[in-house]
């Protein structure tokens, strides 16, 4: 599976592009300010319907103009397909993949697998458990893609039963609603976590290989799944925490409440980890990433580092530069620098200036 080709219209800063890739590794170097990141961030919306900078849609489109499009050619078992993503400043976006319009977004993920690395990744294991939830909720979504149908009616009922709880005001007729919210609750919720469990205890494996390599084989690193409620125990505890949650005004347990915890050596690095071993986690957990997906659907996944290699050092870089074999890269950088020309093969170059992409290859043909 690769992109095969990439085309923006009034998108962020670019009027217009029309680019074709490498199966191999693409770099984009430039200024800062450029539209580098622009480019990857394009590709990951195709895959996934979203910015991964979190931006709102309407942020994606040119200044003074009313819509945006990207239009992204894929092949994927020897079958060339095409995702077409038209944003709007007044509505919402539209999807259409192989030209038919798509009605649901669990339609979209899982047609290409995206792995994102950037530097904000690298806090992964630091950061708050609202990141490590994003992180499992994309990925099994590319992986499981009905995961995506479970989780967006779960948070759908869980914004009615907190909507509800801020209106109860003692409503004897709308506290009778909880009851039905309630078992919505745990229906979705229930499926959600026991995916979560199998998802982490998959990966869990291939992390600890991935991080004792990286480690030099002088430490040791384990992931647990922290769920907020069991599935046994979920019905239960959301009618213990009525009354709390009534005060509140909002619902205190389930899965929006989940985390994830990595040791090393048995010591949580959350907390009490050093930023050189939260920075290696990170690193390792985004390459088991590559491995679990070329386990569970007999392809690679496309790899996406943007401005990454510059807050790595050599030990590291080396180690994920290795796992580009065969795998169809993205990379954004301000400078192609000596270690990457040697230690990279395959790849092809690209300047990019004021939203211009210039194939340095076809400039050495001429």
């Amino acid at each position: 599976m690769y992109i095969r080709h990439l085309e923006l219209n009034n998108y962020r800063n670019y009027q217009e592009a029309a680019i074709d890739f490498n199966p191999g590794i693409n770099i984009f170097y430039g200024d800062n300010a450029q539209g580098k990141t622009n480019l990857i961030e394009a590709i990951y919306l195709c895959a996934t319907s979203k910015s991964h900078r979190l931006s709102k849609d309407k942020e994606l489109i040119r200044i003074n103009e009313k819509d945006a499009h990207v239009y992204m050619v894929f092949e994927k078992n020897d079958i060339i397909e095409t995702i077409d993503v038209h944003l709007k400043k007044i509505g919402k976006k539209s999807i259409a993949v192989n030209k038919n319009p798509i009605k649901k977004l669990n339609e979209l993920f899982g047609l290409i697998n995206i792995i994102m690395f950037s530097p904000e990744d690298l806090g992964l294991i630091k950061n708050g458990p609202k990141d490590r939830r994003r992180f499992i909720d994309l990925e099994l979504s590319q992986l499981k893609p009905l995961y995506m149908y479970y989780l967006s009616h779960y948070h759908k009922v869980l914004k009615q039963r907190n909507q509800l709880l801020k209106n109860s005001h003692n409503r004897s007729d709308m506290l009778n609603l909880l009851d039905v919210w309630d078992d919505q609750l745990v229906k979705y919720g229930t499926t959600i976590i026991e995916m979560r469990k199998n998802f982490i205890e998959d990966l869990r494996p291939i992390l600890y290989e991935k991080h004792l390599h990286l480690s030099g084989k002088k430490e040791t690193i384990d992931m647990m799944y922290e769920n907020d409620v069991s599935v046994e125990d979920y019905k239960k505890k959301l009618a213990d925490a009525r009354t709390g949650d009534l005060k509140k005004g909002t619902t205190t347990v389930g899965p929006h409440r989940d985390d994830v915890r990595f040791d090393i050596n048995n010591i949580d690095i959350r907390i009490y980890g050093s930023q050189g071993q939260q920075r290696t986690a990170a690193l390792a957990l985004k390459l088991s990433e590559i491995e679990l997906i070329k386990n569970q659907v007999n392809h690679a996944p496309i790899l996406l580092l943007d401005d990454v290699l510059s807050e790595l050092d050599h030990q590291r870089q080396h180690y994920l530069i290795e796992h580009l074999k065969d795998i169809q890269t993205f990379i954004t950088c301000t400078g192609i620098d000596d270690f990457i020309k040697n230690e990279l093969s395959g790849y092809q170059i690209y300047k990019v200036k004021d939203a211009k992409v210039i194939n340095e290859s076809d400039l050495h043909k001429s």
